[in-house]
Formats: structure tokens, C-alpha cells, sequence
């Protein structure tokens, strides 16, 4: 066998033994992590992850996602709360400790100062008997049956369980909450990723006179010039005497009408356009307005205000513009 084959078929070895690893964690979704969840949402302060070596750098990433999806937390090295650190905890807290023999001496350090402390204790370990698991209020056990590692020695696939375990805990949390695009939008608003969460219809929707827009008796010739002046390939159809929206009519309306050899001089828009269109509401995010779009199969939006009353018109490619597709 050549060289390239052998690394081929290690790679794939290690991601089949990984995913049978994380296929395993299901079933264990229990009690305990249901005990987990309500010990997390019922403290008032923050959640303080900690872990040593491998573990903290995977406790590391548990705290950002907690904390980027509603759940206020960050990371604790133990050795240096040992030295200090344990100051940034306080009574309001609760502690996920991640170690995955459970009996990291670092990390059981800290235990009888947290005990004492009356902080909620939620352990992720591979040794469900081990001290750590036993002294916590909540133990998820994220154990594997061997690591991916040929020596099964180096944390692999004990990591990768870790991890995932973490991001079903933070995405429970996120669910209970009722965490929203908006809320999510707020800790990111940075870079093209903040552009994409904070950017509101109003900031891209046409508005004014650059709204398509005709009455109801306006004959179906009329209705096809305004919608050929605004080039969004659609027009609003408004009341006669105010901004109120009554329908639609698009190009796929014009097609039907055509099959149907309607007189284009003679008859009236309000007789072919689509009524009760889909909308959306000055405020809300384009990114919200882009996922309506898709799960309809439309290129347009009509967006209203508080009042109900005709305010803009969102298209596909003024969202492509932004960046928001």
C-alpha cells in the first residue's frame, strides 16, 4: 500500500470512529441534561466554563457559543483561578467544569470553594463515577468507548463529544429563552456577518415615488407601463384615496392573464391582481425578508408600516446588493 493510501484511509478511519462517537451522544440526552438546562436559566449571574489541557480549549468554545446565543458566560482557566481567578466568580453563577476522566486535580480544586459558594455545578465527563461527575448537580456523560487516536491516548474523539454535547446545551438554552435573529444580530456587528444580521428593510426597500404603485381601476395597460418604469417586475395596488394596499399584480399574473386572452386596454388591474400578497413590516431584519422570499418562491416583498398602509417594496436584488444573499 503507497503512503497517500495509508493517510486516506486514516483520515477516513478517524472521522467514521469520531461520528459513530457523537452518533453515540443521543441516547444520552436525559435527565441530567434537562437538570442542566434548568440549573443554567435559573441562576441570575453568568455561566463560568473551566476545563485544563484539551478540555478548556474545547470549554473555550462552549463559553463563546453560550454567550453569542443568550447566555451570558465565559471561560475560566483553573489553574489560574486557583491564583486569583476564582475573584470573577460570584455567588450568582453557575460553573460547567469539562474534564473528561473527571478527576483533573485543577479542577477538583475548585469544587469545595464553588460548594461553598452555593454555586450550581454542571460537570461534562467521561466517568460518570469519577469525583467530578459525583460532587455535580447536573453530569452530562460525554464518554467515548476509545479515542480516534491509534494509542488511544490524544483527546480526539472525547473532544469532538465534548464539543457537540456543548452546542446541544447552548442551542436548548438559545430555544428556552426565546432567543431571536434580532437578539443574535446584537452581540454580532461586526464584519460582513453583522451587516447581513442588522440590516433592516427600511435600509434597503424602495420607497416613495419609486414604489410601483397603481389603483384598482387602473386598466391592465396602464398598470404593465408602471410596472415597466419601476423595473421590480410587479406593482402594488393600492385604494383610490389612500396607502392602502389591496394586491399585487407580477409578471406571473401577467402571464395568466395573457393565457386567458384578457382585453389589456379594457380591463381593469383590480380584476387580475393577487390579493392578500405576502408582506412583511418596516423593521424588521432583510434577512428575515430574504428567508420569505426563498420559502415562497417570490422576488419581492411589499412591506407595511404599523398602520398596515403601503411603505416600500423589498426585491431580491436590492437584498443581493447589500450582501444580504
Amino acid at each position: 500500500m503507497t503512503q497517500p493510501a495509508r493517510h486516506l484511509l486514516s483520515a477516513q478511519r478517524t472521522i467514521r470512529m469520531e461520528v459513530e462517537a457523537v452518533a453515540a451522544l443521543e441516547a444520552r440526552v436525559g435527565e441530567e441534561f434537562e437538570r442542566a438546562c434548568e440549573l443554567i436559566l435559573q441562576v441570575p449571574g453568568r455561566t463560568v466554563v473551566t476545563g485544563m489541557g484539551k478540555s478548556g480549549h474545547v470549554g473555550g468554545k462552549i463559553a463563546a457559543t453560550l454567550a453569542s446565543t443568550g447566555t451570558p458566560a465565559f471561560f475560566v482557566h483553573p489553574g489560574e483561578a486557583s491564583h486569583g481567578d476564582m475573584g470573577m466568580i460570584t455567588a450568582d453563577d453557575c460553573v460547567i467544569a469539562l474534564s473528561n476522566s473527571g478527576t483533573t486535580p485543577e479542577v477538583l480544586m475548585l469544587v469545595p470553594l464553588l460548594k461553598r459558594l452555593g454555586i450550581p455545578l454542571v460537570s461534562m465527563t467521561g466517568a460518570p463515577e469519577s469525583a467530578l461527575a459525583q460532587a455535580s448537580d447536573a453530569h452530562i456523560n460525554t464518554g467515548v468507548a476509545v479515542e480516534a487516536c491509534p494509542l488511544d491516548l490524544a483527546p480526539t474523539s472525547s473532544t469532538t463529544t465534548a464539543l457537540v454535547m456543548g452546542d446541544a446545551l447552548a442551542i436548548a438554552l438559545l430555544e428556552a429563552r426565546g432567543f431571536t435573529a434580532d437578539d443574535f444580530a446584537f452581540s454580532h456587528p461586526g464584519g460582513a456577518l453583522g451587516r447581513k444580521l442588522l440590516l433592516k428593510i427600511d435600509d434597503v426597500m424602495r420607497h416613495g415615488k419609486a414604489i410601483p404603485r397603481v389603483t384598482e381601476a387602473t386598466p391592465l395597460s396602464d398598470a404593465l407601463l408602471e410596472i415597466s418604469a419601476k423595473g421590480l417586475g410587479m406593482t402594488t395596488v393600492v385604494a383610490a384615496d389612500s396607502d392602502q394596499l389591496l394586491g399585487v399584480f407580477t409578471d406571473g399574473d401577467l402571464r395568466r392573464a395573457l393565457d386567458e386572452q384578457v382585453d389589456i386596454k379594457g380591463t381593469r388591474i383590480g380584476d387580475l391582481m393577487t390579493r392578500s400578497p405576502a408582506t412583511v413590516h418596516t423593521g424588521m431584519l432583510a434577512a428575515e425578508a430574504l428567508r420569505i422570499m426563498e420559502e415562497r418562491h417570490i422576488s419581492a416583498l411589499v412591506v407595511l408600516d404599523e398602520e398596515q398602509n403601503l411603505a416600500g417594496v423589498v426585491n431580491l436584488l436590492a437584498l443581493l446588493e447589500a450582501g444580504i444573499a
